[in-house]
């Protein structure tokens, strides 16, 4: 064992994943008669006692409209409201709160922000994205190519998962007008190399968005120090509620861009004449906002604050360490992603097994994992599998559940042998 390896699980140790189970109630059920063991963090982490309190307290003791209210109700919810908002701005160290914008998701954020700067576009610019984004970071700007004329290219990756760098700057040039790019992939795991890459957009003028629903479970961004110009992620993936997400935007580019939406809360004042915008961040805020999950959100970033960050980060490492060393227990099996630098997540075939006969049988197992293309088609046809089977850790899991997971994939397989 490396020295590095010595220290992972040495902090590993003094991680107490059994106390920290406790707190996530869902975890210590059955399913088909066995103990759960829930591998599809990837797709949406639980959710611990501190959120689902939080959220019951909201609706128990101050559940109003935010904003407009003159009662101490009101006051109530947007205190905490805000309160949450400015939680999400410390986390991901934004210079201000005005540069954080509540959505339903990742989804909509790039969305709002693909609409937002399609003014910026004619025929014959360029959009770079990656070979293994997500459908969400492909679709939106598809779209908003084939309204302005403008073209999404293709960054490729290698075979091993992480990107192609030649191919990336091969494809910048005089028309190159946004990258937007995973900052982790949800397939392969792979954590991309963001920071310079952004560095050279900067200094070619394009804009950059950085996904970030993968990369926020596992470790905190800093966008001041990235530099990105937005940065999007989930609550649902971040052991938060659904139903909400977070756009980072660098202010002076939210000021110029239009508004997604309209109706209330958007608006300084209406006219049948003119209507003018409400400020940062409110004016990409239209309607009652999710307040709930808001509060949700922000007790999960506590939450996980007060787990500290090293710990878990090292706890994680070694499930994955552990996952990669089973990997030869199990004859043609084979990993999608061998990335040097990735987080635990771990898509992989077995010859001759189709990826949801997998998922089933292994679920009748009580083992939870993701099976199918993962919303990344693009990447599928380039590894050439209709889909992959896809186990993806989270600092709750335990070694022993890794264990599970590979004698689940030995009885398949002697199975269908």
């Amino acid at each position: 064992m490396t020295d590095l390896s010595v220290a992972n699980s040495a902090s590993a140790a003094a991680f107490d994943v059994e106390a920290v189970r406790r707190d996530f109630p869902i975890l210590s059920q059955q399913v088909n008669g066995k103990p759960l063991v829930y591998l599809d963090n990837g797709a949406s982490a639980q959710k611990p006692v501190a959120v689902l309190d939080a959220m019951d307290r909201y609706y128990r003791e101050m559940h109003s409209n935010v904003h407009r209210g003159a009662h101490t109700l009101g006051d109530r919810a947007t205190a905490a409201f805000e309160g949450a908002r400015e939680t999400v701005r410390n986390f991901v160290n934004a210079a201000s709160t005005r540069e954080i914008i509540w959505t339903r998701g990742t989804t909509e954020a790039i969305n709002l922000v693909a609409n937002g700067l399609a003014p910026r576009l004619k025929e014959g610019d360029e959009i770079l994205v990656s070979h293994m984004e997500h459908h969400a970071n492909i679709v939106p700007w598809q779209m908003i190519a084939e309204r302005t004329g403008a073209k999404v290219m293709p960054i490729q990756v290698t075979p091993e998962g992480e990107l192609d760098l030649d191919s990336f700057n091969s494809l910048l040039n005089d028309r190159t007008r946004i990258l937007a790019i995973t900052h982790v992939s949800n397939v392969l795991g792979t954590v991309n190399p963001v920071a310079p890459l952004i560095e050279q957009a900067k200094k070619r003028g394009i804009l950059t968005l950085i996904d970030g629903a993968q990369a926020v479970p596992h470790f905190r961004p800093d966008v001041q120090a990235l530099g990105c110009d937005f940065y999007v992620f989930s609550s649902h993936k971040l052991f938060g509620p659904t139903g909400i997400g977070v756009l980072y935007g660098k202010a002076q580019l939210l000021e110029e861009m239009p508004p997604y939406q309209g109706g209330g809360e958007m608006i300084e004042r209406v006219s049948f004449e003119r209507t003018t915008w409400n400020v940062l961040p409110y004016k990409f805020e239209a309607g009652t906002p999710a307040i709930a999950e808001a509060v949700g959100l922000g007790a999960a970033i506590d939450y996980l604050e007060s787990l500290g960050r090293g710990a878990m980060e090292a706890t994680e490492k070694a499930l994955l360490e552990r996952a990669n060393q089973l990997v030869e227990t199990v004859p043609g099996m084979e990993i999608i992603g061998t990335a040097a630098n990735k987080v635990p997540v771990m898509s992989f075939k077995i010859a001759g097994l189709h990826p949801s006969d997998i998922g089933t049988l292994l679920d009748q197992q009580g083992i939870a994992i993701r099976t199918g293309h993962h919303c990344a088609m693009p990447l599928m046809e380039f590894y050439g599998v209709p889909g992959t089977a896809r186990a993806s850790f989270a600092f709750y899991n335990t070694l022993d559940e890794v264990d599970k997971l590979f004698t689940g994939l030995q009885k398949i397989q002697r199975l269908f042998a």
